[in-house]
């Protein structure tokens, strides 16, 4: 059964404490198997309108107008579906769906699973799988794609037996390839230097996230006994580092307690800038730590500018006063741009639980931070409902999709946000009267629809302006408007508009907000 979700929420003004300038969709609230968290995005490179997402346990979303609708399917295969989703897309436009296992002749998460589909709204095979042994468990997979040859590379982590405190038994991170688009795989190669414990916490070795280099070179950090530690491979996995390299100490350790969160983690995601930039062939390291104290938890960065010999002073993303709970960091690099994009859960504005979803960008390869609030409201999580252990984001030539889970109450539900990122920066937070949404369908050729909300009757004029900021059409002029949201439609052939980039203003007199729009052929 699908569910075609609408591309707008809409919220009355008196039930929002604050406003953003960037749209929330609400992408499933309803679930499957069980209610949905632990949400995973991938945006298509070849078609930044595409994009794929899941969360568990086997749902599966997909959408063909940038993120404003989206698709919502369940995903099956004989191996079993049991959590833990990861989307990647490869370079001819193909997307894998990794997860863990749960075969009805097998052992529960005995391998790693992926299913893939050729195209955005084709249907997902039965899947492959890599990791089987015996009646060990693979667990907290993450996949990558080579764009220089269309490899994929997964690594995660093994347990000899999951949850078990016998010191007898160990985890491993391992890792596999597949040459072939996902058809096979190689055997599963361990390749940590120092084994961690069972029990799924600061001592066991997890967040295996990989990258790849501009050379093909691949790139694997994660957290445990040792702290964060850095591997390498530079034959596309068959050898590995002697001895892995010592990052820095992880203080606190990766599990810690979050209020209102069952459990919580600041496990490393790696990426690497492959934009042939300034920073191009940079190393990036992003994790959160209790290090200022468990009512203190921070997002933080390290980077490596030789091929992960070295790494920087761990530098602190979140800009809020000391005190507040940053939890649950994702990052991922405009391989277009250089720029780095983070999204967390950020408390910086409540004295109790109640969270906003916040993201981070730095222009600058890491060095400084803009930090800028996503979500529309705050929401209210209890302990008692399992809240999944990861966000995501996923960026491409400045179309920036982050994706999260929110709790009302015991209900779940996964969203994402359309990011303008020329405006970030800039007035990141909405008058108190009025605010503008991006246009629909933008870039758009022929009509766009431009959408506002009014917090009282005002007296407002919408225009717009070319890049040298003449006006070129006014939409509405000081034209007195009833409070609530109101939508326009902007023809532009109406106002004889050439192809090319174009401001839109919403003015109240005493507020002004604007954003950008593209006319293309």
């Amino acid at each position: 059964m699908k569910h075609l979700f609408t591309s707008f929420l809409l919220v009355s003004a008196l039930s929002l404490t604050a406003f953003t300038q960037h749209t929330n969709i609400l992408i499933d609230d309803i679930g499957s198997f069980m209610q949905p968290e632990e949400p995973t995005i991938i945006v298509n490179p070849k078609n930044t309108d595409h994009m794929v997402g899941g969360s568990n346990i086997d749902n599966m979303y997909y959408s063909t107008d940038g993120g404003y609708t989206w698709n919502h399917d369940t995903l099956s295969s004989t191996y079993g579906v049991w959590g833990d989703p990861v989307v990647i897309v490869d370079t001819a436009g193909a997307y894998y769906f990794f997860h863990l296992s749960n075969p009805q002749a097998g052992n529960w998460i005995d391998r790693i699973v992926c299913q893939k589909k050729d195209t955005i709204g084709g249907a997902w095979n039965n899947g492959s799988y890599m990791g089987l042994n015996g009646e060990k468990e693979q667990d907290k997979e993450w996949a990558v794609v080579d764009v220089t040859n269309n490899n994929i590379y997964v690594s995660w982590t093994q347990f000899d037996s999951y949850g078990s405190s016998n010191p007898d038994y160990k985890s491993n991170i391992h890792f596999s390839r597949s040459y072939d688009g996902g058809a096979t795989w190689s055997d599963a190669l361990r390749i940590n230097e120092v084994s961690g414990d069972c029990v799924d916490d600061d001592n066991t070795v997890e967040g295996a996230v990989p990258a790849v280099g501009p050379g093909g070179e691949i790139y694997i950090t994660w957290a445990g006994p040792e702290g964060l530690v850095f591997d390498r491979s530079l034959d596309q996995g068959t050898t590995w580092l002697e001895e892995d390299i010592f990052i820095g100490l992880f203080p606190g350790g990766w599990a810690y307690d979050i209020p209102g969160i069952s459990r919580c983690n600041g496990m490393p995601i790696t990426k690497c800038d492959l934009s042939g930039g300034t920073h191009h062939g940079t190393i990036y390291v992003n994790w959160s730590d209790q290090r200022n104290g468990t009512d203190d938890t921070d997002v933080w960065l390290t980077k490596s500018t030789d091929g992960g010999n070295t790494w920087s002073e761990a530098t602190r993303v979140n800009d809020d006063p000391p005190g507040r709970q940053q939890f649950f960091t994702w990052m991922d690099v405009d391989q277009v741009t250089g720029y780095l994009y983070f999204v967390f859960y950020d408390r910086r504005n409540y004295d109790n639980n109640n969270t906003d979803v916040y993201m981070a960008v730095s222009r600058d390869g890491g060095e400084s931070f803009i930090n800028f609030r996503v979500s529309e409201s705050p929401f209210l999580p209890f302990s008692s409902t399992f809240f999944g252990d990861y966000t995501n984001v996923s960026v491409y030539d400045n179309v920036v999709r982050p994706i999260w889970a929110r709790m009302e109450g015991s209900d779940l539900s996964v969203w994402t946000a359309i990011i303008d990122p020329f405006i970030v920066g800039i007035d990141e937070e909405i008058p108190s009267l009025l605010s503008l949404e991006q246009n629909y369908p933008n870039p758009f050729k022929e009509s766009t629809v431009i959408s506002f909300k009014l917090i009282e009757p005002t007296e407002i004029s919408l225009r717009v302006y070319d890049v040298y900021g003449r006006e070129v059409a006014a939409i509405l002029d000081h034209e007195y408007t009833r409070a609530g949201k109101h939508t326009r439609v902007f023809d532009p052939e109406a106002h004889d508009l050439s192809p090319g980039m174009y401001y839109f203003s919403l003015d109240s007199g005493r507020d002004i907000m604007k954003k950008k729009m593209i006319l293309v052929k």
